[in-house]
């Protein structure tokens, strides 16, 4: 067990839905602490084809943005309880224009050791896209249509209350 004075950082949790570029390396950097042994980051990229679509050259990302920022703020709460040992932890998400191979999510999640760090940022990255309030609009040479796989949004679930993000729980 850590010792927790260590890692206890939630009020520099980075929860963000932006208009600006996301610049990875800076929030990694900013996840390695002492007290982490691990720092695990998941980018999400605009890439060149969708369900049904191929040639995409961006993406327009919408937001509810009250609820996106909240909903984040919900998660990073429900991972520090599943894995307390925590130290940092980024959930990012851009929003606008956003062009093929820039990041539109991304996620970064420092810990002691790395297994707590992967389960946990495969966790956030799950539970992000299954709960923000975020469309988007593919665009290609031929014109622009809103994305064709999407889910229901839901609400995050605490550990043991059902869902498919059930890593650590």
């Amino acid at each position: 067990m850590t010792d927790r004075r260590a890692c206890e950082t939630t009020a520099d949790d980075r929860l963000e839905v932006t208009t600006s570029t996301i610049d990875a390396a800076a929030a990694e950097d900013w996840a390695a602490v002492p007290a982490a042994g691990a720092v695990v980051a998941f980018r999400g990229v605009v890439r060149e084809q969708a369900e049904g679509r191929t040639g995409v050259d961006s993406i327009t990302y919408e937001a509810y943005d009250d609820v996106a920022r909240r909903r984040l703020a919900e998660i990073a709460a429900e991972a520090r309880r599943r894995w307390p040992d925590l130290c940092r932890l980024a959930l990012i998400h851009r929003v606008g224009s956003v062009h093929l191979s820039e990041a539109s999510v991304l996620v970064v999640v420092s810990a002691p050791h790395r297994a707590e760090a992967f389960d946990a940022a495969r966790w956030c990255i799950d539970t992000l896209k299954e709960t923000l309030p975020i469309w988007k609009q593919e665009h290609t040479a031929t014109g622009s249509g809103w994305a064709r796989a999407s889910t229901p949004v839901r609400p995050v679930r605490p550990a043991g209350a059902g869902g498919s993000a059930a890593v650590g729980g």
